[in-house]
């Protein structure tokens, strides 16, 4: 190995360190007495009852466990928002697990709260997986109440959700194992199957405070709404369990006799290791941003056997696309080349952008995807399209629509890996969130942007100087370094993946060497989802 190699493995190496502590700390919820108290009270945590569903030895796929990351400080911070999501295997079935957290605010809801559990359930409902809620909430968090109760991604969507769940035949059960008050008691009630474990468990409309407030009637939360009263005089519920293990145990029975769901019918072949050390990802991945790479040796420690057929090898240099197998799965590549690449014509072409040739090949590549039901994977450290008269007379901006017209209308799931760059109109050509991912992870040195840090940073200082000048102040050198600063610490610290993550404009941040996991499970959860017909529109070609 060359010194460059080593230099890039200790830095990302070192990246992936600080990423294990973040997820350590975030993984304690509201902190070890926290955790302790809820022990006392007879009851798992949310990740222990996880744990203890999910089948021994098999994959979790956690969902946005940086959700909330930085964010309410004032009210104490909402480690992973309050709520553990993502996918696991439950009786040898893929699921979508919720689980609410009651060691952080007694598992109250934030905003960032309700737009995790509506991602969980966006899941759900793309890959046509059942879904298992494990309650234990004290509902809406009131100082914030004007931020999630009224609008149409906020905490009422859930139910509609669970209204569209049903109708579509996607399996929902609910287990109350604690707190379920006022209107969070309508999402297990809005399942196919209720369960409730006696005395940790109670739902109810209005608690006891509320119901003496508002009719005078005095009544303890256990005869209003604990397990004894919905199982056997209400109904409510169906059935009560002593503990969360019984409870959980019995999820488990259910999901052992669930049948199968049709099938969107990807090709699956025997999985291959790739031939080249997915260790080395840290390696040959650069430590700088502005370096140059083959991002080939990044996809040939990815995928099956290190092995990728190339689309269109010679034209259109700065995208790389080819088909090749994950875990055995047939996938679709788009990749950014970080290479400086010659095109035929003897042109230089940098590495990162995306050229009006990689435009159109990329979107006949994606719409070859859509005809054969292949699912495709993006690949993303772009720093945008090619900007200049040269570009814009050779129509850019026509090839940058095609590309991003076939990339919205595709129908089969799409996946994408920021590993570097994410900037300005390449976020959304190389499926950006707003494109509907089915699922969308960052490196640890992933930047997301309008546009980079240095660039952003300038711009901002000149309108800040120019209108200081249009009021009459001149800025000094001294002011300008000092203003130069503090913008370029405010939008650097947006930049990070951690603040993507923590606003769920991606799912997690990972290791580079989870990639290869994470995906398969992706394609494997997709494939329960029948596609529907491609039809990519108008394209000027």
């Amino acid at each position: 190995m060359d010194l460059e190699f080593n230099k890039n493995e200790d830095a990302n190496k070192q990246l992936v360190y600080q990423l294990e502590g973040k997820l350590k700390k975030v993984h304690l919820g509201g902190g070890e007495k926290k955790i302790e108290k809820h022990h006392s009270k007879g009851k798992l945590t949310a990740r222990e009852r996880i744990d203890y569903l999910t089948d021994e030895g098999s994959d979790f796929l956690e969902i946005a466990a940086f959700a909330g990351d930085g964010m309410y400080l004032e009210h104490g911070g909402c480690p992973s928002a309050g709520v553990v999501t993502g996918i696991g295997y439950v009786a040898g079935k893929q699921c979508v697990l919720v689980a609410n957290d009651a060691t952080v605010k007694a598992g109250a809801w934030f905003p960032i709260t309700a737009k995790k559990n509506l991602r969980a359930q966006e899941i759900a409902m793309e890959n046509h997986l059942p879904i298992i809620y494990l309650v234990d909430s004290a509902g809406v968090f009131l100082p914030m109440q004007d931020e999630i109760f009224p609008d149409k991604e906020h905490f009422g969507r859930q139910f509609r959700n669970n209204a569209k769940m049903s109708s579509m035949g996607i399996v929902q059960i609910a287990a109350i194992m604690g707190s379920c008050v006022a209107g969070g008691a309508y999402l297990p009630i809005m399942s196919d199957e209720a369960l409730i474990v006696d005395k940790t468990g109670s739902i109810f409309l209005a608690g006891s405070y509320l119901v003496k407030a508002a009719i005078g009637e005095s009544v303890d939360n256990e005869t209003l709404g604990g397990a004894t009263t919905h199982c056997e005089i209400s109904g409510v519920t169906d059935n009560k369990f002593d503990n969360d293990a019984s409870c959980l145990d019995y999820i488990k029975n259910l999901m052992d006799k669930v049948g199968a769901s049709a099938q969107a019918g990807f090709d699956k072949k025997e999985a291959k290791p790739p031939k080249k050390d997915p260790n080395e990802l840290y390696g040959v991945f650069p430590n700088s941003r502005v370096k140059p790479y083959d991002v080939k040796d990044i996809i040939e420690r990815i995928v099956d056997d290190s092995e990728l057929d190339e689309y269109k090898a010679e034209y259109g240099k700065t995208i790389v696309c080819g088909t090749a197998r994950i875990e055995g799965w047939a996938v679709g590549i788009v990749a950014n080349q970080r290479n400086v690449v010659k095109t035929k014509k003897g042109e230089m072409q940098m590495g990162g952008v995306i050229y009006s040739d990689s435009a159109d090949k990329a979107a006949r590549f994606i719409m070859n995807c859509n005809q054969r039901k292949i699912p495709l994977v993006f690949i993303q450290d772009v720093s945008g399209f090619m900007v200049g008269s040269h570009a814009e007379h050779g129509g850019i901006i026509k090839d940058g629509a095609k590309m991003v017209n076939a990339m919205a209308n595709s129908t089969v799931p799409k996946f994408t890996i920021v590993t570097g760059n994410s900037y300005g109109a390449g976020n959304y050509a190389m499926c950006g969130k707003a494109y509907d991912p089915r699922l969308i992870f960052s490196w640890p040195n992933a930047q997301m942007a309008v546009m980079s840090g240095a660039s952003a940073a300038k711009t901002l200082l000149q309108i800040k100087v120019a209108t200081e000048k249009a009021k009459g102040h001149e800025v000094s050198k001294e002011e300008e370094i000092a203003l130069l600063k503090e913008i370029t610490d405010k939008y650097d610290s947006e930049l990070s993946p951690y603040y993507a993550a923590s606003r769920l404009w991606v799912d997690g941040v990972i290791d580079p060497k989870d990639t290869r996991r994470n995906l398969a499970m992706g394609i494997e959860a997709a494939n329960h989802a029948p596609l529907e017909k491609f039809n990519v529109g108008v394209i000027q070609t």
